[in-house]
C-alpha cells in the first residue's frame, strides 16, 4: 500500500515538474518571434526595443495587459501578437530592459 502511494506521488511531483517547465516563458523563444514577427516593421532589433523602457516599466505594462498596445505604439506598422507569443516577448523585453545590464547575443 505505501509502495503503490509512493509511486503514485512520484508520478504527480514529475508530471507537475514538468508541466510547470513547459508553461513557463522563453526569453529565447521571445527572441525569436521579435526576429520573425517585429523586426521589419520595428526597424530595429529585439535589443533596441527591449532598451525602450526599465525592467520595471515592461512588468507594469505587461502587468496591466498592454504589452501589445505598447508594441504597437513602438512599431506602428507592426500587427499585434498573438496571446501565446506574448508572454514570450515579456520575458525577452524584461530580461534584456534598459536597466538590466543584460545584452542579447
Amino acid at each position: 500500500m505505501i509502495a503503490k502511494f509512493t509511486r503514485w506521488f512520484l508520478i504527480a511531483l514529475a508530471s507537475t515538474t514538468l508541466l510547470s517547465v513547459t508553461l513557463s516563458a522563453d526569453v529565447d523563444k521571445g527572441q525569436k518571434i521579435i526576429l520573425k514577427k517585429l523586426k521589419k516593421a520595428c526597424g530595429f532589433n529585439g535589443a533596441e526595443l527591449a532598451k525602450k523602457h526599465t525592467q520595471n516599466e515592461w512588468k507594469q505594462i505587461q502587468d496591466g495587459g498592454k504589452l501589445n498596445e505598447e508594441l504597437h505604439t513602438l512599431c506602428p506598422s507592426a500587427k499585434p501578437l498573438k496571446d501565446k507569443y506574448v508572454v514570450h516577448v515579456y520575458d525577452f523585453v524584461h530580461n534584456y530592459a534598459s536597466d538590466s545590464g543584460n545584452v542579447p547575443s
